[in-house]
């Protein structure tokens, strides 16, 4: 006897598409991490600037282009990555896409005024606890409570 899965149950079987992410951070005048989050475009959740892979260029290059093309900022790309996440990319009129979300971690070290994606999105900068606070997605949440910065 066969039984057919619902379509919910056969979204877990799916393979997530890949997505790699910038965390930008820095630390403020009196030492303490500060991240930056932007909103989606659709939604307008606080997210971090990510992306679909980029041909010819590895998980923190493409990590560092979504970083200048979402969020206007330029920094310094550390090799070693944060974690992982998975989450539903939602679209408005369209199937939630699965994805598996590479986290490079990014030292600001500059903002941009202008920026491609300058109309269609918000950056801020929060604190750790509360960049917890705004983004929804678990994993990101647990990811961002328990990152620190490599020592420099």
């Amino acid at each position: 006897m066969k039984s057919a899965l619902s379509k919910t149950e056969a979204q877990r079987w799916v393979e997530p598409k890949r997505q790699y992410a910038a965390l930008p951070f820095k630390k403020n005048k009196k030492g303490k991490l500060q991240i930056l989050l932007i909103t989606s475009r659709e939604t307008k959740r606080w997210v971090l600037p990510k992306g679909w892979p980029m041909k010819d260029l590895s998980g923190g290059e493409t990590a560092e282009q979504e970083a200048f093309e979402e969020a206007g900022i330029r920094g310094k790309l550390i090799a070693q990555v944060a974690g992982v996440y998975h989450y539903p990319k939602l679209r408005v009129t369209k199937q939630p896409i699965p994805c598996s979300v590479k986290v490079y971690p990014l030292e600001v070290k500059e903002m941009l005024d202008e920026w491609p994606e300058h109309d269609e999105r918000t950056r801020q900068w929060f604190s750790v606890g509360n960049a917890v606070l705004a983004v929804d997605e678990p994993e990101l949440k647990a990811l961002l409570a328990n990152w620190k910065p490599p020592e420099t």
